[in-house]
């Protein structure tokens, strides 16, 4: 049974931090009870809706490209058929400057890994577009198969967007405070081994609260966010 936040309640920063600290421990996962709070929604700014979605298609297409490369299949091929895709969907001009390095063929081997990992970053945009509903528990990586259909199956930016139904601010950011105290506890648990973290999977913890942080960021560029905890 997965955590259920209630849209019409508002949290003060210091109700979010107990109630998450509550949920935490009932885990069996390590709690830093005094880790700071979450702004509140009156001090945040929330992304508008079509620069979430842009930002969600363009990374979507980035992966497969990424994805391709890291499975040996023919670049220029991938490359190409996912590029008439970033001009259907008006998105082009989206891309983050790592991504573009993989249609620029510029591209690192951290960089392809870096990018295949932003599967987790997008599927907090699409959770916070309303498009799924499992951002639970961070034990394991998100249906990559749904992820790719949410945009596939649309024929063009248009269509991507009419199936949203944007989150609330404030449960993304019940949300956003959640992972930030997962974060901490996978941060922890790589500098004190007995730190426990229950079935926490750090790296999609780290990479959902990245997207998530993003959606409520002054940074364009989700790789600029410090996500200090």
């Amino acid at each position: 049974m997965g955590f259920l936040f209630n849209k019409k309640k508002i949290h003060t920063p210091e109700e979010r931090r107990r109630i998450n600290n509550d949920k935490i421990k009932s885990l069996g996962i390590a709690c830093f009870e005094n880790l700071p709070m979450i702004e509140s929604s009156t001090d945040v700014n929330l992304k508008d809706i079509d620069t979430i979605c842009k930002r969600a298609i363009a990374s979507l297409l980035t992966i497969q490209v990424a994805c391709d490369v890291a499975s040996g299949n023919d670049y220029e091929e991938s490359k190409v058929f996912f590029t008439d895709f970033l001009n259907r969907f008006d998105v082009s001009e989206c891309l983050l400057e790592k991504e573009k390095k993989m249609f620029s063929g510029e591209y690192t081997h951290q960089d392809v890994l870096d990018i295949s990992w932003t599967y987790e970053a997008y599927w907090s945009l699409v959770w916070a577009l309303g498009l799924v509903n499992d951002m639970e528990i961070p034990d394991n990586i998100c249906d990559c198969h749904m992820a790719v259909r949410l945009v596939g199956d649309c024929k063009n930016y248009k269509s991507f967007k009419k199936q949203c139904k944007p989150r609330d601010i404030e449960e993304i950011l019940d949300m956003l405070d959640l992972y930030y105290r997962y974060h901490w506890a996978v941060v922890d648990k790589s500098i004190n081994p007995k730190t426990s973290i229950g079935n926490l999977n750090p790296n999609v913890v780290m990479e959902r609260r990245r997207g998530l942080e993003w959606l409520i960021s002054q940074e364009e560029d989700w790789n600029d966010i410090s996500l200090d905890t």
